[in-house]
């Protein structure tokens, strides 16, 4: 367990068999398997903004869905806490209040007939807190007010569709809080929503890790965002982490030639000194992911070696990245 570190992911894999035919039968040979997530490595800080970045597809969801324990890996391991969390989370019921998610949809993750009362009273009744029905009440109202939702008896009552994007936005954030987790996995929390209300949403969760300690995994595939808001930065391509670091570090210095051709297309005032990266062709297909580095098919920097090295994440400057050109 690292120094710290609330939450350890080691070696994490995610493979699915691939299937054809109206059978059913599991297909055989070298490409059997889609390799969602092949060998993940990362920790949580207490208190820390994680954000995973890439393309769709890249294996980010897979990465937080594990971590919450929905679904199992094919190999590696998470540790919340210093526990082995699948494991404990089959003895332990409790745990699972401690680690919540933050969808990205608010429009499907709510449900349509349920009054933001019931919803945001649905954990604290899974879990058995609050004393009685008069102490889970001012809970969810407590939740409401802290996330924004003033007064709380405004929302009580209502439905989702009598809400705003960014007050449904607020009512899952307050259904995730409720039952006071320490880990946050926020999967792409402002995409659906329009971009004034975005950086209000960024604010809050700050505002929220700052007050209560929490620590939050933010997945997205929008770096600028993850400028803002994250203390680290982990770029996923094609399954694999090849570039972490601070924030500060990858956005200003980027080692992987992936992350530079991310951060080429990102919209900025002034585009003095960089040159935009197109990167050619498409993301290899993960049932049949390239020998040697699986970005060397997309890359401007590639050589004969590129195609047998399969790179590890190893110390460049201030930034840990899987290149051998880096």
């Amino acid at each position: 367990m690292s120094d710290g570190a609330i939450l350890e992911v080691t070696d994490l894999a995610k493979h699915y068999p691939l299937r054809r035919g109206l059978s059913g039968a599991v297909r055989r040979g070298p490409h059997a398997l889609v390799r969602a997530v092949d060998g993940v490595s990362f920790s949580v800080a207490r208190g820390e903004v994680l954000a995973l970045v890439g393309e769709s597809g890249c294996g980010k969801t897979t990465v937080a869905l594990t971590v919450l324990g929905l679904i199992e890996p094919s190999a590696g391991q998470v540790r919340f806490e210093g526990r082995p969390l699948h494991a404990e989370l089959r003895r332990d019921r409790g745990l699972r209040q401690k680690v919540q998610m933050v969808f990205q949809d608010p429009y499907a993750s709510l449900n349509p007939r349920m009054p933001v009362a019931e919803i945001v009273a649905e954990p604290l009744e899974v879990h058995r807190l609050g004393a009685g029905r008069a102490g889970r009440h001012e809970l969810v109202r407590a939740a409401l007010e802290e996330v924004g939702l003033r007064p709380a008896e405004e929302f009580l009552g209502r439905l989702p569709h009598e809400l705003s994007g960014g007050q449904r936005q607020r009512v899952v954030i307050a259904a995730a809080l409720v039952t006071s987790p320490r880990l946050l996995v926020a999967d792409e929390p402002v995409s659906m929503l329009d971009v004034s209300i975005r950086a209000e949403i960024l604010a809050l969760l700050n505002e929220l890790r700052r007050r209560r300690g929490i620590s939050i995994l933010f997945i997205t595939h929008d770096l600028a965002t993850a400028a803002l808001f994250a203390d680290r930065v982990a770029v996923m391509y094609l399954g694999r982490i090849v570039e972490i670091g601070p924030t500060a570090a990858v956005m200003e210095a980027p080692r992987h030639p992936y992350t530079r051709a991310l951060l080429s297309v990102v919209p900025s005032l002034s585009r003095r000194g960089r040159e935009r990266i197109i990167l050619q062709g498409e993301t290899p297909d993960p049932a049949a992911i390239p020998a040697g580095c699986r970005f060397h098919p997309r890359c401007p920097l590639a050589d004969a070696g590129c195609r047998t090295v399969d790179p590890a994440l190893e110390p460049r400057g201030g930034q840990l990245v899987a290149c051998v050109k880096a």
